[in-house]
């Protein structure tokens, strides 16, 4: 039997979450985060108490990034009532979490790699419901054949400036743009 094979592992450290809701109300108890990247393996936190408007689990996971994955889930539930119910989720892209692209919330310390993000959480209703906090710091890098590796590609290129200050990727567009699109010829066949 072969082993499933892994684009890259995150170490993901589910940090807090705050001005969660559970039924409209700001108290609640007994609420808990999952974390999966589009698989049946998940991570779970412990379930915590709300404390002056903040969850807090300060909890560590080591996530394995499928190769067909293209989002990583984080999914806070409360148990109550003897089953747990969702309260809120945040999708994020895995390519924005590897190369924090397209987040404008995310700080990077240099040292370690570990990037700080927070993202809103939504209800499956589409209403917001709280923020929640957590860290991303890529422990096994994706291999060089990854399906997506040329969008990884692309978006390092996105990345790099050119001397005239603009996104190398703008000059490409620009230069796509004055270039004129080419005639499509038909043809009528006659039958006999």
């Amino acid at each position: 039997m072969e082993a499933k094979q892994h684009a890259c592992t995150l170490e993901i450290t589910v940090i807090s979450g705050e001005n969660i809701c559970v039924d409209r109300t700001p108290i609640a108890e007994n609420i808990f985060v999952t974390v999966r990247a589009e698989s049946l393996n998940c991570c779970t936190t412990k379930m915590v108490s709300e404390n002056g408007g903040i969850f807090a689990w300060n909890e560590k996971f080591m996530l394995d990034i499928p190769m067909h994955a293209r989002s990583i889930t984080f999914e806070v539930q409360c148990k109550k009532y003897k089953a747990a119910r969702p309260v809120g989720v945040a999708r994020i892209g895995v390519l924005d979490v590897l190369f924090c692209r397209n987040i404008s919330n995310a700080t990077e310390n240099n040292d370690d790699g570990v990037q700080m993000l927070s993202y809103e959480l939504r209800g499956w209703d589409g209403r917001r419901n709280g923020v929640i906090h957590f860290s991303v710091r890529v422990v096994v890098p994706p291999p060089e054949d990854w399906p997506a590796s040329y969008e990884i590609k692309q978006a390092k290129e996105e990345m790099k400036m050119s001397s005239s200050g603009l996104f190398e990727h703008d000059q490409v567009m620009e230069s796509k743009k004055n270039k004129k699109k080419p005639k499509i010829l038909a043809y009528k066949l006659r039958v006999i």
